[in-house]
């Protein structure tokens, strides 16, 4: 199937002052727009072109080529099995000891040094966690190079969400106090709040969140040695959902570290053909978190979490992944 891409279109200056992130997100899902050429970062927009066609081109496919079409849900199901299907083939993985069942709402967080986990962590969670619904925050570019197929998407159970990470936001290099920093800082905020409500939400069905704390692709888990001893700070990256899910009492969510293992000679791309091993590391119960880093009511940060949470996952990895 041949996928044909409308060239994209810009905001103007009166609709990023006017638009809530909300609808800037329904222009790039459903009229063509992209924000990163609006923001002159059209070169990571266009980073990432082949790897959305392919992935389009593959989920409409999955669709496309299972029935019953007239049952939505059913249709679903016959896409989800052959999506495992195939992708077991691809994208090999292994998934020994992930949990199939949790009372809780889950939060998976992982070492992320390339493109390939992602399809495996996929597999992963279709396979064994069946139609609990999937939460991803997506980076800018990976969410605009897939926003085109974001309903079939849904109907995987796989809900994608915008995020401008730290490294996109350096890389758009936009020139601080001018409209389109501005604009940029503030929808990056926004982003933010939704995928919070997003995580809520994801909780509160039973879903499961799958998260990249170094929120980029990164070699190791710690980015550098000095991390790794505590001599310069980490990206709180899974403390800031922690708090943001435990603000609410009643909340009931276990955060699971899992190592990703590379093959020997993987790169920073899909790897197709290379089977990755996912271990599933030492898992943080909603209970544990509460009694060790809730030192008041109302933390504003959770001290020791992030690294406690970063050498879980280091203890199931190689060492020349720990940093």
């Amino acid at each position: 199937m041949k996928i044909v891409m409308a060239k994209k279109k810009t905001f103007t200056r009166k609709q990023l002052e006017k638009l809530s992130a909300e609808e800037i997100i329904d222009k790039i899902r459903y009229e063509d727009y992209s924000l990163l050429k609006t923001l002159g970062a059209d070169d990571l927009r266009k980073e990432m072109v082949t790897v959305g066609k392919a992935c389009n081109a593959a989920i409409n496919y999955f669709f496309g080529t299972t029935g019953p079409k007239k049952d939505t849900e059913k249709h679903n199901q016959a896409a989800r099995r052959k999506l495992v299907k195939v992708l077991s083939k691809i994208t090999p993985g292994t998934y020994n000891g992930m949990p199939k069942d949790s009372e809780n709402g889950l939060v998976i967080g992982f070492n992320h040094p390339s493109l390939g986990e992602i399809a495996r962590i996929l597999v992963m969670k279709i396979d064994i966690m069946g139609d609990k619904p999937m939460y991803f925050p997506v980076n800018l570019p990976w969410y605009e190079a897939l926003a085109p197929n974001y309903d079939r998407i849904k109907r995987l159970g796989i809900i994608i969400t915008p995020t401008i990470t730290p490294s996109t936001w350096r890389k758009m290099d936009l020139k601080e106090g001018t409209f389109l920093y501005e604009q940029g800082e503030r929808l990056k905020r926004e982003f933010r709040d939704i995928y919070t409500d997003l995580s809520h939400e994801a909780i509160r069905n039973g879903g499961v969140i799958f998260v990249a704390p170094s929120a980029t692709r990164q070699a190791t888990v710690f980015k550098n040695e000095k991390v790794f001893k505590g001599e310069e700070e980490i990206i709180p990256t899974m403390s800031m959902l922690a708090l943001k899910l435990y603000s609410d009492p009643e909340m009931k969510c276990d955060f699971l570290p899992m190592a990703v293992i590379p093959p020997k000679d993987y790169k920073r791309g899909l790897n197709f053909g290379k089977k990755y091993r996912l271990v599933p590391g030492e898992i943080m119960t909603a209970a544990e978190i509460r009694k060790k880093y809730f030192k008041t009511k109302e933390p504003k940060r959770l001290e020791g979490f992030d690294y406690d949470f970063h050498e879980r996952i280091a203890q199931k990895l190689p060492k020349r992944f720990w940093y």
